[in-house]
């Protein structure tokens, strides 16, 4: 289904009505690319920007990305012709829609079921499309349960600061930064809110943008909050950010190495020719079923970011 599994480290936004960033995203080294049609479309640029957006899924390689096109929210009057024109036009070339503003489980329902009749009208496998819900205020993270539980569909939950912000009256004008005047981290909990609920149904997390486009190190600072906590990625708006963004959402190649030793040697040790035990030492640590369990989440990060591991490990003599 869609992109599910796709690594999204770095999730480039590219407005749907410049032909020109449509064309140059395809050579940049993003995860996945999301051609826009909401904030970054101005209202009487978004027919066309339909247009743009069929013609470069259709013509352009984009060969290795996740290919997804941001539509309009649904309180708006352009949301159906959005879905239907882009999926239409672009049919087999189209791996998730993001759906912005989402407020309640509804919405990705009426999302879902209009991608099944067109899937059905285009003959394609129903589900081929994936859903990206994005929660931009108080009402969808209060409901992010039920968001993230509401078709099969849906990929990720994603988190839209600036949206947010304004709805619960943030005293800050700076987009995805730390507040100054807040002694600690004032996106912590919508943070981990989202965090539990997308994994709750087994689904990516991915943080927001960071609008400072120039400040690669703000924009390195704020990633790594999300990504400690667990976060897969995170928006990018420049291609500067790209970089930035592959490298903090992967594991550093000696953590990556050591979650591929942990996994060897727990394997070994609960193999027969390891004496079948439930807990070994692996130099001075002693690793059991949940350090197993820890591995595997740092070990699949650094497989999915291309890491080769550089260190072999060799089974204990005697």
């Amino acid at each position: 289904m869609g992109a599910a599994g796709h690594a999204r480290r770095s999730c480039l936004a590219v407005p749907g009505s410049n032909p020109r960033m449509l064309d140059k995203a395809q050579g940049l080294p993003a995860d996945q690319v999301f051609l826009d049609l909401e904030d970054a479309v101005a209202p009487l640029a978004k027919p066309n920007a339909r247009k743009n957006i069929v013609a470069a899924l259709t013509t352009g390689d984009w060969a290795g990305k996740a290919r997804a096109v941001r539509v309009n929210d649904l309180t708006t009057q352009w949301t159906y012709r959005d879905v239907v024109e882009v999926v239409e036009g672009a049919a087999g070339h189209l791996d998730a829609i993001v759906l912005p503003k989402v407020q309640e489980a509804a919405h990705v329902q009426w999302l879902d079921l209009t991608l099944t009749q067109l899937e059905k009208a285009l003959g394609l496998p129903v589900g081929e499309i994936g859903i990206e819900a994005q929660i931009e205020n108080a009402k969808g993270l209060v409901n992010v349960d039920a968001i993230a539980a509401a078709s099969p569909r849906v990929e990720t939950v994603i988190f839209g600061p600036a949206d947010f912000m304004a709805s619960i009256n943030m005293r800050s004008l700076t987009v995805g930064a730390l507040i100054p005047d807040y002694p600690g981290d004032p996106y912590h909990y919508i943070l981990m809110r989202i965090l539990m609920a997308a994994r709750t149904h087994d689904l990516q997390a991915i943080d927001g943008p960071y609008l400072q486009i120039r400040d690669v190190d703000g924009f390195r600072e704020v990633a790594r909050r999300s990504a400690v906590l667990g976060f897969d990625g995170k928006w990018v708006l420049h291609p500067d950010q790209i970089d930035a963004a592959n490298q903090v959402y992967s594991p550093a190649q000696a953590d990556y190495d050591r979650a591929e030793l942990i996994l060897d040697a727990y394997e070994y040790a609960t193999s027969e020719a390891g004496g079948t035990r439930g807990a070994v030492m692996l130099g001075d640590e002693m690793i059991d079923e949940a350090s197993r369990k820890m591995a595997l989440v740092i070990a699949a990060k650094g497989r999915a970011a291309g890491l080769s591991r550089t260190v072999a490990f060799t089974p204990p003599e005697g």
